[in-house]
């Protein structure tokens, strides 16, 4: 299987390029769901240990159902897949121009939730235009151990975000082991009360978020499905604090947020309203860091990947 890494923001990614699994053809989407339903073990194998680690995101590349897109995509993590994903989306612009399938200027990439539009100004400098964005729940409060009373909104950003300005434990590099077993408390005790975003939707990210330690409008640390935290500023994940922050009118339309995240890297966004929320822009940078031919023995005990 032969995979292009990239990282945006210091958060990595990894797109497929040859030799994933055929999915057949139709809508993005019930080709999506055919990578977990028909490959159970093909995301654990490209991702997982001792091939790769929690923190990175695939990038499955196949063809669009829509013509006016340069590539069909489909994220996935160790666990899922992901509906859509900012870092990754500004990583594959940087990874496709790598490859010469890209120019600089707009493009539009397929998701399974829907197209997005990327401007790749410069080689490594990406604007990505997100799926709509709106906030489902305000002011919900769960009671956790350990933790106490913790309130928040739940709010979609291309997936599902509980955001919270709970302080109990600084935004520190430092406090990363803390800040990930609170952030899994809290997305335990949202499952246990029954909290979920539209339709019953699992709420599979946690974002902690404060004051900015640099020259950015706040600070996150964010949660992501499989328990690693975002080393990147999260572009889904700031698309649903800025749908919040609008909702309470906080918010101009084209005011620039800058997100920083736990460790310093940075987002430039800004919105304009969408049907029902907001349509997000994430502009943010991405380096490709390697291309690799990923090997599977048959023989190999670990060759689907370790997992707990």
């Amino acid at each position: 299987m032969r995979v292009i890494d990239s990282h945006t923001a210091g958060e990595p990614t990894r797109v497929v390029i040859e030799g994933g699994p055929d999915l057949g053809t139709g809508p993005l989407a019930i080709r999506a769901a055919r990578l977990w339903t028909d490959h159970p073990d093909f995301g654990p194998s490209t991702l997982c240990e001792p091939r790769g680690h929690d923190a990175i995101v695939g990038a499955l590349l196949t063809p669009p159902s829509d013509p006016s897109c340069a590539t069909g995509v489909i994220f996935f993590n160790t666990v899922a897949n992901l509906g859509m994903c900012g870092h990754a989306t500004i990583g594959l612009a940087a990874v496709l121009y790598h490859m010469g399938r890209i120019t600089l200027g707009v493009h539009r990439f397929e998701t399974p939730v829907g197209v997005v539009e990327v401007d790749l100004l410069s080689p490594d400098r990406v604007r990505a235009k997100n799926v709509e964005s709106f906030r489902h729940l305000k002011d919900v409060t769960v009671e956790v151990p350990e933790l106490g009373r913790v309130s928040g909104d739940v709010a979609y950003g291309g997936n599902w975000f509980f955001l919270s300005k709970h302080d109990a434990i600084p935004l520190d590099f430092a406090r990363l082991s803390e800040l990930t077993s609170a952030t899994i408390a809290i997305r335990n005790a949202l499952e246990r009360n029954g909290i979920t975003g539209a339709g019953g939707a699992y709420i599979d990210h946690i974002e902690l978020f404060g004051p900015a330690h640099g020259q950015a409008d706040s600070r996150n640390f964010v949660l992501c499905p499989g328990g690693a935290y975002d080393r990147s500023p999260c572009g889904t994940g700031s698309s649903a604090k800025l749908a919040c922050l609008v909702a309470d009118g906080m918010l101009a339309p084209n005011e620039t947020w800058v997100q920083e995240s736990i460790i310093g890297s940075t987002y430039d966004l800004t919105y304009v309203p969408g049907n029902t929320g907001i349509i997000a822009t994430i502009e943010g940078a991405a380096y490709v860091t390697s291309e690799t031919t990923l090997l599977f023995s048959n023989d190999d005990p670990y060759r689907t990947g370790i997992r707990a």
